[in-house]
């Protein structure tokens, strides 16, 4: 969904909203949860949910309780507790929906150690918050540069701000186990305020710092998705996808996520396939599967001594054969049962835009060529006359 403000403008060009990841009906930001009861009222007599969903910086969001009743609406930015001073961020989420929200994350309503929400933030914790945002790209270029200098095996590759400017969050990756005593030693020193070192992995690096996919499409991980689970080879190999880790990988460099998405369909497929380590017994000699394809439920065989002749048989075709085999009866050979002629459905592609072809105005060639031997022949019949 987007807001109001990033639609189109009576030029036909988009608008866009300019705000730069602090969208006021939190419509085009990340993991965003649409609240469709927002029209409704409650029943009467219930007090609303006491709880709030806070956005803050990229994907990060909290639960606060709004023990002051503070008249609350998505897109409010607030001053929330922190451990020490305050933190601002955006009302991403209110009502009964927060409560859903919560138990999703195994967060109990009831808990007594939930964080409150101060304030409405004034103009000054706006203004204190958006300098402190300000100085993030600098800071992490210059937090860079000082783990290398220190030769530390470890990528900083993001830096947040608490919403008082009084502490930095650096978020970095590692392989194995930093020692960086010393490195928060010398970025106190450089940046004059608390630091806080939090390391994650790979897949949260990329759902905070978000990208486009191949598929052309935003990162799933950073708009919709929020459970990370994990994706091994064995579900390329199901839907019979080439092996290569460049096409494989995601931005994260691990396995893409959208692996595990249609695997179900295949496995639920493939129940009904017989094995692609088949084999089947033939007069002619045996015969090994080379491949199948499950959308057409078509596999194809080749003998034993003659790999490169590949013969197509249908799915029941290869299942009746195997339960010959099964009775010790041999078929003659696979081209009694090989299917000729495979059905290739061409793709036809409509103008449904009405328009003509690119190279209407173009001149064909041949008349060109015509053209030029009059020509010739024009200027070798002046002479003789």
């Amino acid at each position: 969904m987007a807001c109001s403000s990033c639609s189109t403008g009576t030029d036909g060009q988009p608008r866009g909203c300019k705000n730069n990841g602090t969208c006021g009906t939190d419509g085009c930001n990340k993991l965003t949860v649409f609240d469709w009861l927002s029209n409704m009222s409650l029943p009467s007599g219930q007090t609303p949910f006491d709880c709030v969903e806070v956005r803050f910086k990229n994907s990060r969001k909290e639960f606060f309780r709004n023990a002051e009743g503070l008249p609350l609406s998505i897109g409010d930015v607030v001053a929330t507790q922190a451990k020490s001073g305050h933190d601002v961020g955006i009302v991403t989420l209110t009502g009964e929906l927060v409560k859903v929200q919560m138990r999703k994350k195994k967060i109990d309503p009831k808990d007594k150690n939930i964080l409150k929400v101060y304030r409405k933030a004034s103009q000054r914790d706006i203004d204190i918050w958006q300098k402190s945002r300000d100085k993030e790209e600098e800071i992490k270029k210059r937090s860079r540069e000082i783990a290398i200098a220190l030769n530390l095996q470890m990528k900083l590759s993001d830096v947040e701000f608490q919403g008082d400017g009084s502490k930095a969050t650096f978020y970095y990756t590692a392989e194995d186990r930093v020692d960086f005593r010393q490195l928060i030693k010398d970025m106190a020193q450089a940046f004059r305020i608390r630091i806080e070192m939090r390391q994650i992995g790979y897949r949260q690096e990329a759902q905070r710092l978000g990208g486009i996919g191949s598929c052309g499409r935003e990162l799933c991980c950073s708009t919709w998705l929020t459970d990370f689970r994990s994706v091994s080879t064995a579900s390329a190999r199901y839907q019979q996808l080439a092996l290569n880790p460049q096409k494989l990988a995601g931005q994260c460099g691990k396995l893409k996520c959208c692996l595990n998405y249609e695997l179900d369909m295949y496995l639920e497929a493939l129940k009904d396939f017989p094995p692609q380590d088949s084999k089947l017994q033939t007069e002619k000699g045996v015969a090994f599967c080379q491949k199948a394809d499950i959308f057409k439920e078509t596999l194809w065989f080749s003998y034993k001594n003659d790999p490169s002749n590949w013969h197509a048989l249908t799915k029941h075709q290869v299942l009746e054969i195997l339960d010959l085999n099964k009775k010790e009866k041999k078929i003659a050979s696979l081209e009694e049962y090989a299917v000729e002629n495979l059905s290739e459905d061409k793709t036809v592609f409509e103008n449904v835009v009405g328009q003509d072809s690119l190279t209407r105005f173009d001149r064909p060639q041949k008349k060109r060529r015509k053209n030029k031997k009059r020509r010739n022949k024009k200027k070798t019949a002046k002479p003789n006359a």
